[in-house]
């Protein structure tokens, strides 16, 4: 099992530096942080941008991975969001990991002015936007128009680290989202239910990922790919939570998600508020326990 931590983006850098090269001192394998133009429970508050902060992290950091958690059609075209993350994987020395999803409702659908569309036009839209960017990012070649998007004559030059391309990490709970995660990523996001923020207890939220391992285990049998080849991350502290409550809380849910089939776990580092209020103390002394970090 390998673990991950959110860092909100929301402190300015000075603060926000020491927080991701902690993230790395404690021995963490990845860290991440959101992508959008406002957010949900941050409209009144500041919120920085998804490629500056790792950028900057990227500059005081050395092993950790990097990760958007997840860019989305909402706002992002995929021509403009190759240059960015190919650039970024430069900089990094081939750390980045490229968060994906649909993109749900909310200030990221309106702030630009854009039409509100059908579940299933977020669904074709994401087919369209994974697609060209996984083109992009592999040969840099590129002319292309559809409905959503238009690509004429892009010629890039991608610098991926990491092999054809950096590590696509696809968020997806339905039968179209799957199909992508077993097609295109290295990873496969969820956070049991989508869209729910009732931070029940895990047990309640297992039934639905022992649902959703076993229908992204039939897309990748459908697309040809062993299941295995494919990493699952599990995003805590949406409809699961709890998980930091406390060291034993947190070693326990590493156990049980390892048993169901989870490579990976992402917490949120604790705040003093709400969204993932909690006590840092707890995401300290489990790595210092459990994942070799400073003492």
């Amino acid at each position: 099992m390998k673990h991950g931590v959110v860092l909100l983006p929301e402190h300015e850098w000075k603060v926000a530096a020491e927080r991701w090269r902690a993230a790395e001192e404690l021995g963490y394998h990845h860290a991440w942080t959101y992508d959008h133009l406002m957010w949900r429970w941050f409209a009144d508050r500041p919120w920085y941008g998804l490629i500056p902060t790792l950028t900057a992290a990227a500059t005081v950091t050395e092993t950790i991975g990097l990760g958007t958690l997840v860019a989305t059609p909402n706002f992002r075209h995929p021509a403009v969001l190759a240059k960015d993350l190919a650039t970024l994987d430069d900089i990094s020395g081939g750390r980045v990991i490229c968060g994906l999803g649909a993109g749900a409702p909310g200030f990221d659908t309106t702030l630009l002015g854009q039409p509100e569309i059908s579940p299933r036009e977020r669904a074709e839209r994401f087919e369209e936007f994974v697609g060209l960017l996984d083109t992009l990012l592999t040969t840099g070649d590129l002319d292309r128009s559809s409905r959503w998007y238009t690509v004429a004559g892009a010629t890039f030059h991608p610098r991926a680290e990491q092999g054809p391309r950096l590590p696509f990490a696809v968020a997806a709970a339905g039968p179209r989202g799957l199909g992508l995660a077993a097609g295109f990523g290295q990873y496969w996001i969820t956070s049991g239910p989508p869209n729910d923020f009732r931070s029940r207890p895990l047990r309640e939220v297992v039934p639905v990922l022992r649902e959703q391992m076993s229908r992204l285990d039939s897309a990748c049998e459908r697309a040809g790919r062993d299941p295995a080849d494919v990493r699952r991350l599990f995003v805590a502290d949406a409809s699961a939570g709890g998980i930091t409550a406390s060291v034993t809380a947190y070693e326990d849910a590493t156990s049980e998600l390892e048993g169901l089939g989870f490579t990976d776990l992402v917490v949120h580092w604790p705040r003093p508020d709400h969204p993932y209020q909690g006590d840092e103390r707890v995401v300290l002394d489990f790595a210092r326990n459990n994942l070799g970090g400073r003492p």
